[in-house]
């Protein structure tokens, strides 16, 4: 497997390359580019599986990379290496792109090549990169992608019902696409998901949009019945908390 890093920076590319030489033996070549128009150049001779990128960089930001590279070219992954504040990661979140924030540890390095190879074959870099590029933009994140067996399913806020644990996987409950298996835990969703009002945890296993409540019943220790009639156990200590939100809906 061969990979890309595109940093104008000389020592943080260094630095990277001995990161993925101990922590990644899939990959057994790397490239190096100083600047985006000389990655660009080497992802068209070389054709690497995964490209390192820097965001900030002189002339030409790494957002830009798609614009310089004929669509049929588009069959690598981007790892993308950023300082970038605690707002502009959850837009790589949403986006389903992966990130490396600077200074870069290992184990963060060894993650993010693991999953840039399970969507080698299946990148959807074009529209993932365009969220991205929107979600950065734009303060009112309107949409996530959710990594699945067939690739990635983009879904608005608006469209989640709810959202439950199952193992390290959560099934995701939409208005137009049913239930969704997403290879991602529910604590990914909960910390992406936290600055949304409309979204509560009333159990742990549980992450659901207010917006679809449609009753909730005393019985049986208390419970939520959601617009898809899935029921929703509530946490002890969540019961005041739950009735007092929902009481200002």
């Amino acid at each position: 497997m061969k990979a890309l890093i595109i940093d104008d920076e000389k020592k943080a590319r260094q630095v990277l390359q001995i990161l993925v030489e101990e922590n990644c033996p899939k990959i057994t070549t790397i490239l190096q580019a100083d600047n985006l128009m000389s990655g660009v150049e080497l992802i068209k001779q070389e054709a690497p599986n995964i490209v390192f990128l820097d965001i900030e960089m002189p002339e030409h930001s790494g957002l830009e990379i798609l614009n310089f590279i004929e669509k049929e070219v588009h069959n690598f992954e981007i790892i993308f290496t950023t300082a970038y504040s605690e707002y502009a990661i959850q837009a790589f979140q949403l986006s389903a792109i992966d990130y490396l924030l600077k200074p870069v540890r290992p184990s963060q390095v060894k993650d993010a090549v693991d999953k840039a190879v399970k969507f080698l074959g299946n990148t959807q870099i074009n529209k993932r990169l365009k969220e991205l590029k929107e979600s950065l933009q734009n303060s009112n994140f309107k949409k996530i992608g959710l990594p699945n067996a067939d690739g990635i399913k983009f879904v608005n806020f608006n469209d989640i019902v709810m959202l439950e644990a199952d193992g390290m996987y959560t099934n995701v409950s939409t208005i137009n696409d049913g239930t969704i298996l997403v290879s991602k835990p529910l604590k990914f969703f909960v910390e992406t998901l936290s600055k949304i009002k409309t979204f509560y945890r009333p159990h742990r296993s549980h992450l659901i949009n207010l917006s679809y409540i449609k009753a909730y019943v005393k019985k049986d220790g208390g419970y939520i019945v959601m617009e898809n009639d899935q029921t929703v156990s509530i946490s002890n200590d969540k019961k005041e908390e739950f009735l007092n939100i929902v009481q200002n809906i």
